[in-house]
């Protein structure tokens, strides 16, 4: 199959780039489940942007940076904060409900933790659904884009040499992608997709840790298969856990946004006491990082399964209207957030890491972009700023597009190429799913365990020498058994649980999302640069694959 630009991932920054991308070419998207099924559809608190005429720019810069913690790279602050506004009009533009002030004039600019003015435009608490909707149905009407369902990407197609699971790579080379191996889930036929340029937008890797907010395809895999293909990947050890997620066995990952504690909601313990203003000045305000660490050192010190989220003294048509999906779904569970508090924990939600790019998207492998939260652009540091991941993904859409529009030449020139089919060799059938679960269960609670909120090099050592014969044994399966879904996300899971844990060993102190008790300070002198791996610098230390 062949097409101008391919698109891997249907969240807001690959539908955002496939509108701006189909007037130079033929766009096809490939989408691993449904085109809803994204982390963007579950996006509850909205997008920052400077859209108040009391708000300024650099005010949104100096949030950033501070959240970010001294490894924010200043000059990328400042494009995706001056772009921000022009950004958000274009989403109201294909369709995009944001909610208005009562008079009508103007966004209801909703706070968040870490910001000093209100500046997240939003749709209620549906903001992501919104934006997908609105996204998906602009889609559906341009030409040039064809949208294909339950396409699961497996490898990069790279020019010089094909990939093979486990080889070991010596050396970078010439070399450049052309598209992804690709599984047909309904017939589970592997076909080739060549391409001029390829975009992953394949989202986050939540589902790396045992408790996550992420929606069951957060792999990471767009993050793993650049890293197979040799492009260069920084900073996982930043693994943002979002300070409140809804405390309930059977409501499975649902998130209780930022914008609640921004509208007034305060953290107590199960006592009734707060505790926020002991840990950070900022109190209930304060960024995630501090968040997250202050909840689940109550949590340890108290020895409670969960806090308390507090917002019971607003009123209860404030809350119905502000809150819509929150206050029902609590409801549902038997909370009543009008009238008592909101049982809630830390866990896994967004990776501030990601696939290196520069400031137009492009990766370090000619031929390759990533957008959304599958890249490292800059913007993040060591801590997102609270709703700067939708600002993020449709800044960088726009300029990846204009670069599009700047080497039209390129495209136009690239010669049509032929590569080997994917060979299965002597595969079998998997009868017993338990290889995969046992497996995927066993990482995910390893990471948690291990490589969460607080850290030790003590922890991070075992767990490196724990994932070994894991990552040993997922090879096995990917050698002998012919491809599944669950096979491909198991085998992105353990590379994505392996780079986390590699780069978390490598940074010797604490900041921002990284919190080491062995090195308790910020160390600028030794760790104030990104934490940069490539599988070929791996292999040159290891001399083995991963």
């Amino acid at each position: 199959m062949y097409t101008d630009i391919l698109i891997i991932g249907s969240g807001i920054a690959g539908l955002s780039y496939a509108l701006k991308a189909a007037k130079h070419g033929q766009v096809t998207l490939i989408t691993k489940k449904n085109r809803m099924d994204t982390a963007t559809n579950l996006a509850q608190g909205g997008i920052a942007a400077v859209l108040d005429e009391k708000d300024r720019h650099r005010y949104h810069v100096e949030d950033t940076l501070r959240s970010g913690d001294g490894l924010c790279h200043p000059e990328i602050v400042r494009l995706v904060v001056e772009a921000g506004g022009d950004r958000v009009r274009e989403l109201v533009d294909i369709g995009v409900r944001f909610q208005k002030k009562k008079s009508g004039q103007g966004f209801d600019l909703g706070m968040e933790g870490g910001h000093s003015q209100r500046r997240v435009a939003h749709a209620f608490d549906l903001t992501g659904h919104e934006i997908e909707r609105a996204l998906l149905e602009k889609v559906a009407e341009t030409p040039n884009i064809l949208v294909q369902e339950n396409m699961m990407a497996i490898d990069l197609l790279i020019a010089s040499r094909i990939p093979e699971p486990g080889r070991i790579v010596t050396g970078p080379g010439e070399d450049r992608c052309l598209g992804a191996y690709v599984l047909e889930k309904s017939t589970g036929e592997v076909r080739a997709v060549y391409a001029k340029i390829t975009v992953l937008c394949t989202g986050g890797c939540g589902k790396v840790y045992l408790y996550t907010t992420n929606p069951d395809i957060a792999t990471g895999d767009g993050l793993a298969m650049a890293y197979r293909a040799g492009a260069k990947v920084a900073n996982l050890e930043f693994v943002q856990f979002h300070p409140t997620c809804f405390f309930n066995r059977e409501a499975k990952n649902f998130l209780i946004s930022e914008a609640v504690r921004g509208e007034g909601g305060v953290l107590i313990n199960e006592k009734g006491e707060t505790f926020m203003h002991k840990v950070d000045p900022r109190g209930d305000l304060a960024t995630r990082d501090a968040v997250a660490r202050g909840i689940d050192a109550e949590m340890k010190k108290s020895g409670s399964d969960c806090v308390y989220l507090d917002i019971s003294h607003r009123s209860r048509d404030f809350l119905r209207t502000r809150f819509p999906t929150i206050y029902t779904t609590c409801q549902k569970y038997g909370v009543d957030i009008a009238s008592e508090p909101i049982p809630v924990v830390p866990a896994a939600h967004y990776m501030c890491g990601g696939v290196i790019v520069d400031s137009w998207g492009q990766t370090t492998l000619p031929g390759l972009f990533v957008l959304g939260e599958s890249a490292c652009t800059g913007l993040h540091g060591a801590n997102r700023l609270a709703s700067n991941s939708l600002l993020e993904a449709v800044v960088f859409a726009d300029r990846a597009a204009s670069w599009l529009a700047d080497n039209r030449d390129e495209l136009e020139n690239f010669p049509r190429v032929e590569t080997s089919p994917w060979q299965d060799g002597r595969a079998g059938s998997m009868e017993e799913n338990v290889l995969i679960s046992h497996n995927w269960d066993q990482i995910r609670r390893l990471m948690w365990n291990y490589v969460g909120i607080v850290r030790r090099e003590k922890r991070l050592n075992l767990a490196r020498r724990m994932l070994e014969p894991i990552l040993t044994e997922i090879r096995e399966h990917f050698h002998d058994y012919l491809l599944s879904s669950d096979l491909i996300e198991l085998r992105n899971l353990a590379v994505v649980a392996d780079l986390i844990v590699h780069c978390a060993s490598s940074r010797k102190e604490s900041r921002g999302l990284h919190y080491m008790v062995d090195y308790p300070d910020r160390n600028d002198r030794d760790f104030g640069q990104d934490t940069v791996f490539s599988l070929y610098e791996r292999n040159k230390m290891k001399g083995e694959s991963c």
